[in-house]
């Protein structure tokens, strides 16, 4: 193996990878080699918000599809569509999810529904729909977009953190069942990335100061900034590629330090 971090041959299934951390992994998968980046997103208008978003990167080894990863019989057309016109899906990363900021006292429970089933049942969905072709093969990756609130709670994201810390496990599960099958299942710990949904928060305010909310980032942050989404690529690639072949049921914390460090002293 000449180059254990080639992802050269491979097939990348990306849920959710119109924009944001997905659609930078799949940039990331792309300089490493990958051979085919698959894609979904809810519904066509979305789909093709990405498809244009990948022709102006210049990347034309894609193929989008429009799926609700929510839905377990979308889900399994969907992998045979996908093993029809592609082939075998080497790569899986859920990276699909949606958020909620309500007090819990406040949020109705449809709401803290919608978030469970997107943030952590669509993960099983889809990765029971793989699994078992890459069990054939004794060979597959699955990373798993998990985050800090898999480790932290914080105020109105009762739903979020309910989720990813079930992600977290269902990640170790994962690990456990399947391991013996040559399969690793990891996952990968956004901390606080730098996007235009988040631009207002870093935005100087009218008398030069930060937004309350940025100067609290900064000062949590080892790194002193807000990270950016390119940043999730390397450590993509890794638990990607064969480097990361003894590497299971681990969740890559990418957050600039935030979850080794108290914060400063206030002045």
């Amino acid at each position: 193996m000449n180059n254990p971090f080639s992802l050269e041959g491979k097939n990348a299934w990306i849920t959710g990878a119109s924009y944001g951390i997905g659609f930078n992994i799949a940039k990331a998968f792309v300089g490493a080699g990958i051979k085919t980046i698959i894609f979904n997103d809810i519904n066509e208008a979305a789909l093709e918000r990405g498809l244009a978003n990948y022709k102006e990167a210049g990347i034309t080894n894609v193929k989008g599809y429009v799926c609700d990863v929510t839905r377990e019989d979308d889900v399994k057309a969907l992998v045979e569509t996908i093993h029809r016109d592609v082939g075998q899906i080497d790569i899986l990363v859920n990276n699909a999810g949606i958020i909620k900021r309500i007090p819990m006292h406040e949020m109705k429970r449809a709401d803290f529904q919608a978030v469970i089933d997107v943030d952590l049942v669509a993960p099983y969905i889809v990765s029971s729909a793989v699994l078992p072709e890459m069990m054939e093969r004794r060979e597959g990756k699955i990373i798993n977009i998990c985050s800090m609130m898999s480790e932290l709670g914080r105020e109105t994201v009762s739903a979020y953190a309910a989720a990813k810390g079930g992600l977290k496990m269902l990640t170790r599960n994962i690990c456990s069942e399947y391991g013996s099958y040559n399969i690793q299942c990891n996952g990968i710990g956004p901390g606080y990335i730098a996007t235009p949904q988040t631009a207002p928060l870093r935005e100087r305010q009218p008398d030069g100061k930060r937004h309350p909310f940025d100067s609290f980032i900064v000062a949590k942050t080892p790194a002193g900034r807000w990270l950016d989404p390119s940043e999730l690529g390397g450590p993509a690639v890794f638990l990607a590629s064969h480097a990361s072949d003894a590497v299971n049921g681990h969740v890559l914390y990418v957050d600039g330090g935030i979850l080794a460090y108290i914060g400063k002293q206030p002045e």
